[in-house]
């Protein structure tokens, strides 16, 4: 059979890091052990019945059977706007304001495309999600890494871009509550945020993945509660976390009026829109009663809870994350990222994410998910000990 050369643009996308984990994971599994995967970021949880029962009710209308309209329903859009101004005071205009994304992915990796030309800059958090990466790549756009350091609660130091680096800079990608840290930020990083976009004319994309998912007490902000924001950024919104959505691909996009033009233009010619089933679903998830989300957000902190004392009982010197479904846990000295996650999956059949898979920052740590159950937690601590490498 002939091969077809791939074009340069696929052939120079990032390597997909976690391929690699995965690998390495099924081969443990094929000899037979018993793993437990705290190394995943796919939640555990089923949808919420009363979202399900939408779908169904939805599907059923032949209506929904046709092309659905190329940028979404009006009814998603208002559910969307009507979501912003009742849980952050955030008006939205759901004509010109909002855009119906299939998944944050997609819209984090459009919005480069949309905004960046070849040899444009744009900034990234490092560690960060990789497919930041990849939308910047299809651009043939450039990067520059803001560090996320421990002694910065993980936050960037923006004092330390040089000002050609902003100069050049087109776009910022954000994300808290974080990934892979479970870092938050607070409104004054925010306003400085605006203050610098404005100042230096580049866009900011705030990943709001994990924004209901706060744990002890607090809510985190919006960036666009943020005064200003709406002129110089956008915020990216999934139902994947908030909801238990993930294989649904559903999110949104909301916030500068131009920018969203720009990402409904680019999937004008990419798709014709989500199923309206899952349109209507993910509207009613929206509107409806948000006790399944509380209720989510005590199961995750339980397991937080659980997690950190057991890690700590046996001398890991790890802290717990103020926000996300992730802790970022340091390695123990001697070892580096990868090297301490193999030896925790062959030892002790216990997938981590190494950090460095995150960027250069995350060298150092563990990436570990709050997506399995609390007694699955207690025994991979207990595995973990048996290795003896905390006194």
């Amino acid at each position: 059979m002939k091969h077809f050369t791939p074009s340069h643009i696929v052939n120079e996308l990032p390597q997909q890091f976690f391929a690699k984990l995965v690998g390495k994971v099924n081969a443990i599994k094929e000899q037979g052990h018993d793993v437990i995967n705290l190394g995943q970021g796919n939640p555990d949880q089923p949808t919420p019945a009363h979202i399900v029962k939408a779908l169904q009710t939805a599907a059923e209308d032949p209506n929904n059977h046709k092309y659905s309209p190329f940028r979404g329903f009006d009814s998603l859009k208002e559910a969307a706007a009507t979501f912003y101004k009742r849980e952050y005071d955030v008006d939205i205009d759901p004509k010109t304001e909002v855009a119906i994304l299939f998944g944050g992915k997609a819209g984090l990796i459009e919005v480069s495309q949309c905004l960046l030309n070849e040899g444009d800059v744009a900034l990234v958090p490092d560690p960060g999600y990789p497919d930041y990466w990849s939308g910047i790549a299809l651009a043939k756009a450039k990067m520059e890494y803001m560090p996320l350091l421990h002694e910065n609660q993980f936050l960037p130091d923006f004092s330390q871009l040089t000002e050609d680096v902003l100069q050049q800079a087109k776009l910022m990608f954000l994300n808290y509550p974080n990934n892979p840290t479970g870092a938050v930020a607070n409104e004054e990083f925010f306003g400085e945020t605006v203050a610098l976009a404005h100042q230096h004319d580049f866009c900011v994309v705030h990943d709001f993945a994990y924004g209901a998912i706060s744990f002890d007490g607090q809510k985190h902000p919006s960036f666009l509660q943020t005064p200003g924001a709406k002129d110089i950024g956008i915020e990216i919104y999934t139902l994947s976390k908030t909801y238990n959505m993930a294989g649904w691909r559903v999110g949104f996009a909301v916030g500068n009026a131009s920018v969203i033009e720009a990402i409904n233009l680019l999937q004008d010619h990419l798709y014709v829109s989500l199923f309206g089933g899952i349109q209507e679903a993910a509207a009613a998830a929206l509107l409806s009663s948000q006790d399944c989300v509380r209720e989510l957000v005590e199961t995750y902190e339980s397991r937080r809870n659980t997690l950190i004392s057991s890690l700590q009982e046996i001398g890991w010197d790890v802290e717990a994350p103020p926000g996300s479904f992730f802790a970022w846990l340091p390695v123990p000295e001697g070892f580096t990222s990868e090297s301490f996650s193999d030896l925790l999956l062959e030892k002790a059949h216990v997938v981590v994410a190494p950090g460095n898979g995150f960027g250069k920052h995350g060298e150092g740590y563990v990436r570990v998910g709050l997506l399995t159950s609390e007694d699955n937690m207690r025994e991979a601590a207990r595995r973990i000990k048996e290795l003896n490498l905390f006194s």
